[in-house]
């Protein structure tokens, strides 16, 4: 499918445009929360304070492949998870902040003391313009809301289980001609009950997962190898004693690290590309750390943490959330018989992009300092 392009184009075609996506010609659902549809429409109404944007915001600003909601956010705003003001300043041309596509152009209006977005192209430029076709996928073209090639490979790999189920799973018990470890295209001979799928995730052995705060198991991380595909189910025509079994031959299809014997198969589910947005929790919500994914024993930008909230603590995808820095303990200079306890500082912001019932999984967006295991994080 190809779209058009929307580039520079007047009001009144973003005004039709939006009426065709209500009516299903576009035939794309991105979520937009209630919440961030009450916020966007009173900011609609009013604009947001001048105090509101960052000190060097643009006049305006022309949207490039690779941008995301959050960079554009942060271009403008103070707090880039304020993402609903931004939209809200011109609800009655971008009527789904989810489809912003490269090469419209935003312009920022300050009158009046409050600031409003605008789009279309410069005034006085009297060039006619026109709709261009593009044969890109109408889906893939609209720009992200965050760096979705830093947590896509995690959507599906990262995996925390409420028990330690793998213990029950199919399990690698032989590989092709005796190997110690598999690499990608190879055999794998398994055994276990397969029936449930065709294609599965390999998993190291799970590490429990507790919380820093109470020392409660909140889950069971299973460590990402890789997936294999089913090419055969057990043959029994060769077994002759009771103590003989015969295993599933799988071919590995992907891996992230060799596999070897004792690794366990769970079903591979299918991948998760429903959309999400930065957006600040609505409730008090705070907690810790509880690791870095993988072997690493802190972490920096860009990279993976475990958290000790979940879905019943109200953890939603797309939460961002304030990581702190704990306060120090020194002696006073001016008096040795006293330490001075300092507060604690914030450094640095979590996306949360994976959820399960106790624990969630978050990427860390920037920071200053390593993030380790029991730092604190809040609401931004």
């Amino acid at each position: 499918m190809s779209r058009l392009s929307f580039h520079c184009l007047p009001p009144l075609f973003f005004a039709l445009a939006g009426s065709l996506s209500a009516a299903g010609a576009f035939a794309v659902d991105y979520p937009i929360t209630p919440g961030q549809r009450n916020t966007a429409q009173q900011v609609a109404q009013a604009g947001v304070p001048l105090s509101e944007l960052v000190p060097n915001a643009p006049d305006s600003y022309t949207i490039k492949k690779g941008d995301t909601l959050w960079d554009i956010s942060k271009l403008f705003l103070k707090s880039p998870w304020r993402w609903p003001e931004l939209w809200g300043m011109n609800m009655a041309q971008i009527r789904n902040p989810h489809l912003i596509y490269p090469g419209q152009v935003l312009f920022l209006d300050k009158s009046n003391g409050r600031a409003r977005l605008t789009l279309g192209r410069p005034v006085g430029n009297e060039e006619k313009l026109s709709p261009r076709v593009r044969s890109e996928p109408l889906i893939t073209d609209a720009i992200s809301s965050v760096p979705m090639h830093l947590i896509g490979p995690f959507l599906n790999d990262a995996v925390v289980f409420e028990t330690n189920q793998l213990e029950l799973s199919p399990q690698i018990v032989a590989t092709q001609e005796g190997r110690v470890l598999l690499s990608r295209g190879e055999t794998a001979y398994v055994k276990g009950d397969v029936d449930a799928a065709r294609n599965w995730q390999l998993f190291r052995e799970p590490r429990p997962l507790a919380d820093p705060e109470t020392g409660e198991i909140l889950g069971f991380e299973a460590r990402h190898v890789g997936t294999a595909e089913l090419i055969a189910k057990p043959d029994t025509s060769a077994i002759s004693a009771a103590n003989e079994i015969a295993p599933s031959v799988f071919r590995i299809n992907t891996l992230r690290e060799e596999a070897n014997i004792g690794d366990r198969l769970a079903p591979l589910p299918p991948r998760d590309t429903s959309p999400f947005a930065p957006h600040a929790p609505s409730n008090g919500l705070k907690g810790r750390i509880i690791g870095v994914y993988g072997d690493g024993l802190n972490a920096g930008q860009n990279q993976i943490v475990s958290l000790n909230r979940g879905l019943r603590d109200g953890v939603e995808r797309g939460h961002v959330l304030a990581l702190w820095r704990a306060g120090t303990r020194r002696p006073d200079p001016t008096d040795k018989s006293q330490m001075l306890v300092l507060p604690d500082e914030r450094h640095g912001l979590l996306f949360v992009f994976r959820v399960f019932e106790r624990v969630s999984y978050a990427l860390i967006l920037q920071v200053q300092d390593p993030v380790h295991a029991g730092d604190k994080f809040t609401q931004p």
